[in-house]
């Protein structure tokens, strides 16, 4: 029995690299009777046949999944978001940041075509970036075309699994494509219409990156919090975790409860008000969702 973790899922093939070597595999009928899907990401085991066919035996635990992109086993989630086309919106960062808390994966916040943006647009950015950097959050600010900052990103790609999240037309293939040149992964114009750019990216593939792998995943166009409980929220937020900790009443939602911790650091300006509204907003949202059957 062989041991290998898949790097691509493509036309019902999974790609296992074991070494230096890539085996496409097929899994086993009995995932599908205990209704599991192989993802790339995972551990697995896996066997050659005498026809030379591989099959997937076992799968090891998974530390962590995505079911959006369909990844498992992440250390890391590059967030890549725009300047301008389409704009950097707070709210998206956030519902991004969100959902790769909850999963317990460090996110890094890439922001990107900052050569399309003049220095008002680039000083908001910046004060943007000391918010988030306050949180704990690491910060990349650069651009593809001009190939500046995106360097830093480097450092933080060795000996992790890293996936590139972001909506589309933000510039994620490209940015790759900075990083490794020889990839040419396609990249499209963002569609004026829509504001948005094109899905580019048809498949989840694992790449080998200045000693990492990293995932080039297909954009998003909406992020729900399908998997997120109410009370769960809380807890995704880096400045509520900190604070939260001081509120009179446990398992305060920092909502309409009295003596509550968070509230006061928002009125006295130690957490951003656009994040605190944000929180709210996600918060009513998950409350009002609609049952799954």
């Amino acid at each position: 029995m062989l041991k290998g973790k898949i790097v691509k899922a493509l036309s019902g093939f999974y790609y296992v690299q074991d070494g230096n070597s890539v085996y496409p595999c097929k899994g086993r009928g009995n995932f599908r009777k205990r209704k599991i899907t192989p993802l790339v990401g995972d551990n697995v085991s896996f066997e050659m046949d005498e026809n030379e066919e591989g099959y997937i035996l076992d799968i090891d635990e998974r530390k962590n999944e995505l079911v959006r992109p369909p990844i498992s086993n992440i250390d890391q989630a590059m967030i890549v978001a725009s300047v301008v086309e389409p704009e950097f919106r707070t709210i998206l960062m956030d519902r991004f940041l969100v959902l790769i808390e909850s999963k317990n994966i460090t996110p890094i916040i890439v922001l990107t075509k900052t050569d399309l943006v003049d220095e008002e647009e680039l000083e908001k950015l910046a004060s943007y970036k000391r918010d988030y950097e306050k949180l704990g959050y690491t910060v990349i600010i650069g651009s593809s075309k001009e190939e500046d900052g995106l360097q830093d990103i480097t450092p933080y790609l060795e000996g992790k699994t890293t996936v590139i999240a972001g909506q589309s037309g933000v510039g994620k293939s490209s940015m790759l494509n900075s990083l490794k040149p020889h990839l040419d992964l396609e990249t499209n114009d963002i569609s004026r219409s829509l504001g948005r750019g094109k899905h580019t990216t048809r498949h989840v593939e694992l790449i080998e990156m200045y000693g990492g792998l990293i995932a080039d995943t297909p954009g998003f166009s909406s992020l729900e919090f399908q998997e997120l409980e109410y009370d769960e929220l809380p807890d995704c937020f880096p400045e509520m975790r900190e604070h939260g900790e001081y509120c009179k009443f446990r398992g305060c939602l920092h909502n309409k409860e009295p003596k509550c911790a968070v509230k006061a650091a928002v009125e006295e300006g130690e957490i951003p008000t656009y994040r605190y509204e944000h929180y709210l907003q996600f918060l009513e949202e998950i409350q009002n969702r609609k049952p799954r059957y």
